[in-house]
Parts: C-alpha cells; sequence; structure tokens
C-alpha cells in the first residue's frame, strides 16, 4: 500500500465550510439576524431555527458586498441567488432589522474582506437583473412619469388577474366584515370612496378618477350611482382593459377611459374626484402643484378624496432602496399630515381623515395568496425574475402595514361655495357605516371579466 509521507499528510488543511467561512462575514454585516442561513454546501449558518434563507451561490455574497442593505438582498433574490423556504411574511419581518444593519463601517471591512476572499465573492460587481428600472429625463416630467408608470403596470393584464383577483383593483381594499372576500373587500373600500364624495346623494354627478387603473372605481360609481365618470391613466394597457370592462359592464354610456396624464384635464368642471393610490407617484416637491390643478376642476361644493399610502415623516423611494429601483421608481410617501396641509393650500376644507392601515396588511396577504397559488402560470406570464419581484415587494409591504412602519389614510376636502358652503352631511352616518358594502353578488356582472 501506498502511503503519502506523514509531513505531507500533516501540511495540508481541509477547506472550510462555506458556513465556517462567512461566519466573521455574517458577524460583520448582521450580527443579530434572525434567520437560519443554509449556503450552497450545505452548511447553515445564522439562527439555528425560524424561517430559513438559502444562500444558493457566492453570486448572493458579491451582491451583498456591493450593496449592502435591501438592495442586495433584493438583487440576489429577484436573481435566484437566494431562495426562502416557508411562509415569506415570517422571513421578512426577521430579515427586516438586519436589513437595517447591512453596513461596512471601518471596524467591519477587515473581516469583511477576510471572509470574502475565503468563499471567492471578491470581484467586480454582478449586472443587477434586468427588471431593475432606471427612467430617464427629469423626475417627475411627463416623459419620466411615463417610464416609470410603464414599468409598473404595463407588465400585462393576465398577470394583474392572477394577482388582484376579479376586482383588478390595486389599492387597499377595506373589510368591513371579517369574512369578506377580496372582492367583497375591494367593492367595499369602492362603496365607501363613492359615499364620501357624495355620489349617493343625486344621480348624475360628474366624477373624475385620477390614475383609474383598470376601471374598477369608475365603474362601481357609474353602476351603482349612475354617476358621469372621467378616468384618467397613463398606462396604455390598463386603459384598453378599463375601456372593455365597462363595455362589458353596460356602463360605457355613461363615461370614458382616457389615456391622459392628469396634468392635461384642463377647462371641465366636476362635482367629485377621487385620487386612489396616484399621490405616491407625484412627489413632495410637486403635491402642491397636484391638488391646486386638482381643486381648480371642482364645482362648488364639490369634493376630492386623496387615498393614498404614508409614512411618519415621509419617505423617498431612493434608487438605492428595492422598492425604488424595481417597484416604484421615483415614488415618494408623504406624511399624511402634508398631505392635509397641501389640500388646504389648495384651498380645500379637509372635512375627514381615516386610516386603513390594517386592511391593507390583510390586502397584501390574499394579493401574494394569489400569486403563490398561481406561481407557475405567473412566472409563464412575466418570467421567474419579475414574479420574485411582485412577492417580495407586496410580503415585505404587508410586513410593513402590519408593524405600523407603513399606513394609508384617506382625506377628504371640499371647495366651499363663495358664501362658504359645503354641502357636507352633518356627521359622517351613511358612509362610514359597515352596512354600506357591497355583497359581492350584487356587483360580479360590473366588476368580472
Amino acid at each position: 500500500m501506498i502511503t503519502e509521507p506523514t509531513s505531507n499528510r500533516t501540511a495540508r488543511t481541509p477547506s472550510p465550510s462555506a458556513a465556517d467561512a462567512i461566519g466573521p462575514l455574517l458577524d460583520a454585516l448582521a450580527p443579530n439576524i434572525a434567520v437560519r442561513v443554509e449556503l450552497w454546501d450545505g452548511t447553515t449558518a445564522g439562527a439555528s431555527s425560524g424561517p430559513t434563507v438559502r444562500i444558493r451561490s457566492v453570486d448572493a455574497l458579491r451582491r451583498l458586498l456591493w450593496a449592502p442593505g435591501e438592495l442586495g438582498v433584493g438583487r440576489a433574490y429577484v436573481a435566484g441567488d437566494v431562495d426562502i423556504d416557508g411562509d415569506i411574511f415570517d422571513a421578512v419581518a426577521a430579515l427586516r432589522p438586519a436589513g437595517a444593519q447591512l453596513r461596512v463601517g471601518p471596524r467591519q471591512l477587515a473581516a469583511v474582506v477576510t471572509a470574502a476572499k475565503r468563499v471567492g465573492a471578491i470581484g467586480r460587481p454582478l449586472p443587477p437583473p434586468p427588471e431593475e428600472a432606471r427612467p430617464k429625463g427629469g423626475l417627475h416630467s411627463l416623459r419620466r412619469d411615463a417610464q416609470v408608470i410603464s414599468h409598473h403596470y404595463d407588465v400585462g393584464n393576465d398577470f394583474y388577474r392572477i394577482v388582484l383577483g376579479p376586482s383588478m383593483t390595486y389599492s387597499c381594499a377595506r373589510f368591513a366584515d371579517p369574512t369578506m372576500t377580496l372582492a367583497d373587500a375591494q367593492a367595499s373600500k369602492h362603496d365607501l370612496v363613492c359615499r364620501k364624495l357624495g355620489l349617493h346623494e343625486r344621480p348624475g354627478m360628474r366624477l373624475l378618477d385620477v390614475g383609474c387603473g383598470w376601471g374598477s372605481m369608475a365603474i362601481h360609481a357609474a353602476a351603482r350611482y349612475r354617476a358621469r365618470v372621467v378616468g384618467v391613466t397613463i398606462s396604455r394597457e390598463q386603459r384598453d382593459l378599463a375601456q372593455q370592462r365597462a363595455v362589458d359592464a353596460g356602463v360605457a354610456d355613461l363615461g370614458e377611459i382616457r389615456l391622459q396624464d392628469y396634468r392635461d384635464v384642463r377647462g371641465e368642471r366636476f362635482d367629485a374626484i377621487s385620487s386612489i393610490g396616484m399621490s405616491e407617484h407625484v412627489g413632495s416637491s410637486r403635491i402642491d402643484e397636484y391638488f391646486a390643478g386638482l381643486a381648480g376642476l371642482l364645482a362648488p361644493r364639490g369634493r376630492l378624496l386623496n387615498h393614498a399610502i404614508s409614512a411618519v415623516g415621509g419617505s423617498k423611494l431612493g434608487r438605492r432602496s428595492f422598492m425604488g429601483r424595481y417597484v416604484f421608481p421615483d415614488g415618494e410617501l408623504l406624511d399624511v399630515a402634508d398631505t392635509v396641509a397641501a389640500m388646504q393650500r389648495a384651498g380645500l376644507e379637509v372635512r375627514d381623515v381615516e386610516s386603513l392601515r390594517e386592511h391593507y396588511a390583510r390586502t397584501l396577504r390574499h394579493w401574494v395568496a394569489n400569486l403563490e397559488k398561481s406561481w407557475d402560470e405567473a412566472v409563464a406570464l412575466v418570467g421567474e425574475r419579475r414574479a420574485r419581484v411582485w412577492r417580495l415587494y407586496m410580503a415585505a409591504s404587508a410586513v410593513g402595514f402590519e408593524d405600523g412602519g407603513l399606513a394609508i389614510h384617506q382625506v377628504l376636502g371640499v371647495a366651499r361655495d363663495t358664501e362658504g358652503g359645503s354641502g357636507m352631511p352633518a356627521t359622517r352616518d351613511g358612509w362610514a357605516t359597515t352596512d354600506t358594502a357591497v355583497p359581492a353578488e350584487n356587483h360580479r356582472s360590473v366588476l368580472v371579466d
């Protein structure tokens, strides 16, 4: 039998496992990580229990080195270098504190470089997944806004049908009753908006729906209250489907869906304006212009309802954030106090503010469940990377609404007449009660394709 010399055998040291190699890296970047990390060679690090994050490739670490924080994590997940086993909401909730700590300072740099070298993670930055948005032009210019809206909304109507369900409504639902289906809850939200705007007080009122999406709010207002509706969107795919849905619902004669920027709506008068999930795309620098323009379209005693995600102190979805690069480029969440102040500066009297925070968390959980249930179909439509973007962003948003990091408010304003009259009801009775919800069976032919 041939044997190696003893000196040679003792000189050779075994290669470290991936877990041993990146242990110092995890300690330096995320010392309090609360997930179990399974690495490409089957070894584990991090917590001994809890959600499992599978790092499938050393490329995930390279992405983190070049973009510490949520952007690097997001790129790795979208690219498939990282997977999440088990409940994605639990994993996101556990990773959020660690993500906030993913920073490389002078003290951590040496440990990071040493660990990265041991596993071969040192190298040039990898190209980001192609789903990352890089809009061009002046911030919130007409051209740039069209690019970012197309990036998010022109993914394909069939994909959105999977995620949103039959209501095709991409905003917070209102679960007035805990037994409501998602479709029922979206109808409840639309009905609450209609009644806050006073559409039930007389048939034939003229409504402008800004950022009308696939037309669900416009169709609901026309079908239930015979409102004459103008819906505007700058997404061609949304416009085309919304027009067809209005025809199918038998309300095409009560309004129109336009491919039009809200800034180009001029010289018209409306009794009511709904802005649902729209002002997040406007930005704080233009919010005064936004509300002033809409207020100028209101008839005396006309009402404007703004339904928007908010954050205490405001929050810009910057270029170093996952949301800013992959989901809502140029998006900005205003503090609700800033929204109220901007509406007042536009000459509107603010009459009601309502939070629906917990409702949005529940809505997002429905959307994630819809996506996961039809995952293979969704991937066939838009590709696995884009489906991963939607799964991660919706789960993270749900966690944000649950822990209070995000909020959503409906703010109702009225344009008083020359004598100071508002035409507002004396109390909220008649609009804010749970019995205003429209059962799904009563609107099924209207909202379901």
